[in-house]
């Protein structure tokens, strides 16, 4: 069954939480290389002007609206999403699942510390976890090919990265069919959340759709911008889009 809409020109998997865990299960048994990614409305925003990102997204096996916005959006243009999957929730859910069935996990991005901090905070909460590996986020891009050939190796059933959009998005797609990992999913901040680097909203913010808002009083120099002025665009593609079947009924 296609359980696929399509917002702004992006796609969008109307799944709820366990469906796409129910899913990404079926990924990592088939042992064949999957790519997840989800889209807020900074990723709508940034899709509507890049095609090249615009793409990638379309192809990947499994795509979760993270953001409220998106969720209620979808529901004005009369296509009806299930829910918000937030990408730190399903991580979580994931290294939860993963102990459970003894996939093997490598976690790529952040800072050492970080990386280094997730890895050891799971380990603690999880004991049988397997990891296959971690390594933080930055490399010289002549160093990029070892990076690629060292997750390859590592034999890693789950690749979580957290490195900023669209590079995550980028480097999956160039190198996921190389690294051959059958569940691959870019995870943004999600391990300065785990760590306690940045804190997450309260669950009331998060179900009204104000998590942004909490995050902007956390950062506002550096997320004024991205809020403010660079996600404004989303209003104007919302309006676009709801007046698609106006213009073509006449």
């Amino acid at each position: 069954m296609n359980t696929r809409i399509e917002m702004m020109g992006c796609k969008i998997d109307n799944l709820s939480m366990e469906e796409s865990l129910q899913t990404i299960e079926g990924f990592i048994r088939s042992g064949k290389p999957h790519q997840h990614v989800v889209v807020n409305v900074d990723k709508l925003v940034k899709a509507s002007r890049d095609p090249e990102l615009r793409q990638i997204i379309n192809d990947c096996a499994l795509i979760n609206a993270d953001g409220m916005p998106v969720v209620w959006a979808s529901r004005l243009l009369g296509k009806g999403l299930k829910e918000r999957v937030a990408g730190v929730d399903l991580f979580d859910a994931l290294m939860a699942r993963a102990a459970k069935k003894g996939w093997r996990v490598f976690l790529l991005g952040a800072h050492e510390e970080v990386v280094s901090g997730v890895f050891r905070l799971y380990q603690k909460k999880y004991p049988n976890l397997p990891f296959a590996g971690y390594r933080n986020g930055y490399w010289k891009p002549e160093e990029e090919a070892e990076v690629v050939e060292h997750i390859k190796a590592a034999n890693a059933d789950l690749l979580f990265v957290a490195i900023s959009s669209p590079k995550k998005e980028q480097f999956l797609g160039r190198y996921q069919a190389e690294m051959r990992i059958p569940f691959a999913m870019g995870v943004g901040g999600t391990f300065d959340v785990a760590v306690g680097k940045v804190k997450r909203a309260p669950v009331w913010m998060q179900k009204s759709g104000l998590e942004w808002f909490y995050r902007f009083l956390q950062e506002p120099r550096r997320m004024f911008k991205r809020y403010f002025i660079d996600d404004m665009a989303f209003f104007g593609l919302l309006m676009k889009e709801m007046a698609a079947p106006a213009r073509e009924s006449k």
